[in-house]
């Protein structure tokens, strides 16, 4: 008997057991629900929206394990059995001693800055993401972002664009030093377009923050998909299994945060994981004003319980390999429609490169918000800015809007929602919309936030 041949279609490594029905509104309709919503995708009702592609964060399908497991959460204000199991999964995952839950990832990164950075510090990193930088700056510090060169052009097949410039790191620490707070690695980059970090760059950037004495961090939102990369890309790890990469990664820093609504499933949640027990405290008496009793850190016990739970399961290297191939498939056939498309794909999400794929729309008129909004529109997909919206910010001194490093369309994907005939209607929907897409316009502001702008601002059609 022959061996299985390697096949080219894809398969969900899951049957579906639980169905949601799809909104399906008239072009018309999208169109009044948009414009009501000031052309801002977040503003949108949910019930008005076909393919929710707007984040990967708490949007994935929790598997029957973890809904039982939900089942038998313990409720204990205090000391509960649920963050027992959790506090055990995370230290055998990380290898890291002190485990402090939170009710979603920006709540341990506002932990975090609060307790190590003072005014006037810096905190580098291969690229923040927004909400990072914006609790950097809460903190009243400042977010540098250190990219790897080869995201200057999206069309570089890099296969690790999301590591840090270890040159421009090294020249930061040689010249300022006092003045950094912590180095962070975000594991995958989401900021420039999902990219992973090599186990390489890690070390070196582990070894740059011992010779400054800077502490060193990492974001896991997505640590899974980073780990799965490296196996794929990094020939050194190739016959090496996920979870032992996933476990080196963690050896190379001092702590991490994760939202944990990517990686692992669930709907809410997230952690602090250190080795620092001084750090551990200052942090747990903090978080007894914002997030609860340091054993539920804002989470109900059937969290907890769920989101131990999905951490094992996100190592399963057949889920990761249908989640990698997925994405991959989606940007191939969005590339062939025509538009632009950030290379190589990342792992949670297609990035479309609005500013080539709109160059008749200045990076003032947001050309990513325009394209966002069209396919909104045209086909009831919502999907997010990460362009001048998000990332750019206007001169102090001028007033004038300053861009961002590159006007992106981003397309994240739910865990285990959409099927692969759904991402065939999308990529039918956007070769039609290629066609006419000279005939979009530009966007400004009605209105703006002085944080995290894109979340609540109001536009106006050009």
């Amino acid at each position: 008997m022959q061996n299985t041949p390697d096949m080219k279609t894809i398969i969900e490594p899951f049957k579906i057991k639980t169905i949601e029905p799809l909104p399906l509104l008239t072009f018309d309709q999208r169109k009044a629900a948009i414009a009501k919503a000031s052309y801002n995708l977040f503003n949108l009702r949910a019930e008005n929206v076909t393919f929710d592609l707007l984040t990967d964060s708490g949007t994935g399908a929790m598997s029957a394990r973890q809904w039982s497991g939900m089942m038998i959460g313990d409720e204990s204000y205090a000391g509960s059995k649920s963050f027992h199991r959790l506090e055990k999964t995370v230290q055998d995952l990380t290898g890291y001693e002190f485990i402090v839950p939170t009710h979603q990832g920006r709540a341990a990164e506002f932990l975090l800055m609060k307790a190590l950075v003072k005014p006037g510090q810096m905190v580098l990193g291969n690229t923040h993401f927004d909400t990072t930088r914006a609790n950097i700056e809460m903190a009243n510090g400042e977010a540098i972002d250190l990219p790897a060169l080869s995201n200057q052009d999206s069309q570089n097949e890099d296969p690790f664009k999301g590591n840090v410039d270890l040159v421009a790191l090294k020249n930061v620490l040689t010249e300022k030093s006092d003045q950094v707070a912590m180095i962070v690695m975000t594991l995958t980059n989401n900021s420039v377009g999902g990219q992973p970090v090599s186990m390489e760059n890690l070390k070196q950037a582990r070894s740059l923050a011992k010779e400054f004495s800077v502490p060193f961090f990492l974001d896991v939102a997505r640590f899974a998909e980073n780990a799965f990369f490296i196996q794929l890309r990094e020939p050194a790890y190739k016959n090496t299994s996920v979870t032992q990469i996933t476990k080196e990664m963690f050896s190379l820093a001092d702590g991490a945060w994760m939202s944990s609504k990517k990686d692992a499933f669930v709907n809410i949640g997230g952690f602090l994981a250190m080795n620092d027990s001084s750090l551990a405290e200052e942090i747990r008496a903090q978080m007894v004003l914002t997030e609860g009793f340091p054993t539920y850190g804002g989470l109900a016990g059937r969290d907890l319980e769920a989101l131990a739970i999905g951490l094992e399961e996100v190592l399963d290297e057949k889920y990761l390999t249908y989640r990698i191939r997925s994405v991959e498939y989606f940007g191939k056939g969005i590339e062939q429609s025509g538009l632009k498309v950030v290379k190589p794909f990342g792992g949670h999400a297609v990035y479309i490169d609005a500013g080539a794929s709109l160059s008749h729309i200045p990076f003032y008129q947001f050309p990513a918000q325009s394209l966002s909004v069209a396919f909104y529109e045209n086909l009831g997909i919502r999907s997010v800015e990460v362009g001048t919206v998000m990332l750019g910010r206007k001169n102090p001194e001028t007033g004038e809007q300053e861009p961002a490093p590159k006007e992106l369309v981003r397309l994240a994907m739910p865990r285990r929602v959409y099927t692969q005939s759904h991402v065939d209607y999308m990529i039918e929907g956007m070769t039609h919309l290629v066609k006419n897409i000279s005939s979009l316009k530009g966007y400004e502001f009605e209105y703006e936030a002085p944080f995290l702008r894109h979340f609540s601002a109001k536009f106006k059609k050009l």
